[in-house]
């Protein structure tokens, strides 16, 4: 019976340490992913859209390379609202965001609304959040 209760209370103990410790962890990655989503809104809100497109995964940038025509592109708009509607996690793990965007076209001045949808995925091997979708279509049916 003391065999038991040694175990037992060497059981808990473990769990003590890991517990906080995975909270600290989980607590930690949330932070690092405010910070990314902060810095990412706050690229695009001010057209620095190549920066915006540094914070995209690696692997979506080699699979579908920006050229400098897509970048001028992005240049013929500024925005002038960046909203986060809602955040979800999927069965993945990613972090799903719904941000609504206030584009106005420079040569026009006309302002319009559009809704984007960002995914992020932690990288275990870089400790590191990216945005696994690239940077939103401005040009959605135009």
């Amino acid at each position: 019976m003391r065999k038991w209760l040694n175990l037992l209370a060497v059981l808990l103990l473990a769990l003590m340490v890991v517990a906080p410790a995975s909270a600290q962890g989980k607590r930690k990655k949330s932070g690092q992913l405010e910070a990314m989503q902060m810095a990412y809104a706050a690229a695009i809100r001010w057209g620095e859209f190549e920066e915006a497109w540094q914070l995209v995964d690696p692997a979506y940038r080699e699979a579908h390379p920006m050229t400098e025509l897509a970048f001028e592109r992005y240049r013929q708009v500024q925005i002038s609202g960046y909203t986060d509607k809602n955040s979800s996690v999927s069965e993945d793990g990613n972090v799903l965001r719904n941000v609504e965007l206030r584009v106005i076209n420079k040569h026009t001045m006309a302002e319009r609304t559009l809704r984007y949808r960002e995914e992020w995925r932690w990288d275990p091997e870089a400790k590191r959040w990216w945005l696994a979708v690239g940077l939103p279509d401005l040009w959605d049916g135009e």
